[in-house]
């Protein structure tokens, strides 16, 4: 059989967002120009005293809240820490992204243990199953078949998905709109759960490191939370702090690229460029924003460069929009509020023939 071309598909209207069009790429824009540009002012090299600083920091934070835990005991107060440590695991996973894109130091070693800290020992996510599974997703993003981030995901983003959804999946696809946001709450149960399952499948490089680091974070996590607290405060502290953590996971990826333009077919016909600026959003920066989302609010340059340091990111964005806009590619960024209504109003509308109950006579009349 003959690969078929990757069909793009425009993000859907909506509040906020620009109306459904062809989007008209420039056909002179190439990566190695932008690339040049951004080179010549020296983006691309690693800026390691940046991350020294930040690790200083997280561990910081980290340090008060775990002093926090054990000064205020048995108390309900403690819901308060469960959600600063619940924030905490948000700003640690910038720590294993930035190891993971190679962005942080030079020595390949002292990047991997990072990852590790951050990752399994933090967090309770593998480390080795995000790098292999984000780097996958960074290649084609937004594509059907080939993003994992995608795949995995209970709702649908084009219809002919909703093909392989059944029972509660069917359910959560009708209201997807809302439910997308409601279960994240359950993100980071998730990628724990994920954690284990990856390491008995044999999908990670380093299985024996990652089941000891999980195992170890498991058993202190448990042994302190039990101890410390009564066992109704200490369900309560881990269901907050899970429930915080997977909103705050949530948030961070959810406007990047869900409501930009979904491709499939089998055969890829965008260049680098074309292929990251037209599938992300970004979110239009601010300090707190910068904070909040770690430098992923710069999405699109950080698709386009996912070596460049975090700090860099604000410098490239100014290039970049300026290099799309001499070629004419669009480039897409908006305000906080303005990214999660183009995402619900992009489910919504995907759903719609879901709820109308025309899912299956359309999904008959592709095929």
């Amino acid at each position: 059989m003959q690969p078929q071309p990757v069909q793009t598909r425009t993000r859907a209207a909506g509040p906020g967002s620009p109306a459904a069009a062809p989007q008209r790429v420039g056909a002179s824009a190439t990566f190695s120009e932008l690339l040049a540009r951004v080179k010549a002012e020296g983006l691309m090299d690693l800026d390691q005293g940046y991350y020294v600083r930040r690790l200083i920091l997280n561990t910081g934070l980290i340090v008060a809240g775990l002093a926090a835990f054990f000064l205020i005991g048995d108390s309900w107060w403690q819901l308060v820490v469960a959600l600063w440590m619940g924030l905490c695991g948000g700003q640690s996973a910038f720590m294993w992204h930035e190891a993971g894109h190679k962005a942080m130091f030079h020595n390949k070693k002292v990047s991997s243990a990072v990852g590790y800290f951050h990752a399994n020992l933090v967090n309770g996510v593998s480390y080795g199953w995000w790098v292999n599974h984000h780097n996958r997703h960074h290649s084609n993003p937004n594509h059907l078949d080939m993003d994992p981030d995608i795949g995995r995901r209970t709702a649908i983003f084009d219809l002919k998905q909703y093909r392989t959804r059944t029972g509660v999946q069917r359910f959560i696809v009708r209201y997807q709109s809302v439910l997308f946001f409601v279960l994240l709450v359950l993100e980071s149960f998730k990628m724990n759960r994920t954690a284990f399952q990856s390491i008995a499948q044999g999908k990670t490089k380093r299985p024996v490191l990652e089941t000891v680091l999980l195992v170890a974070r498991a058993v202190f996590y448990l042994v302190a939370v039990f101890t410390v607290l009564s066992p109704v405060l200490a369900v309560a502290f881990i269901l907050v702090q899970y429930a915080v953590l997977g909103v705050y996971f949530g948030m961070i990826f959810a406007p990047n690229h869900k409501g930009m333009e979904v491709r499939d077919g089998e055969a890829e016909t965008l260049d680098w460029l074309a292929r990251q600026v037209l599938t992300s959003r970004n979110i239009r920066p601010s300090v707190l924003i910068d904070f909040l989302y770690g430098g992923l609010n710069y999405q699109i340059e950080h698709h386009l460069f996912p070596a460049m340091p975090q700090n860099h990111l604000g410098r490239a964005r100014v290039l970049t929009r300026e290099y799309c806009a001499e070629r004419g590619m669009p480039y897409h960024e908006v305000g906080f509020w303005a990214s999660y209504r183009e995402v619900a109003s992009f489910l919504h509308e995907v759903s719609a023939p879901v709820r109308s109950g025309e899912a299956d006579a359309a999904l008959r009349q592709a095929a």
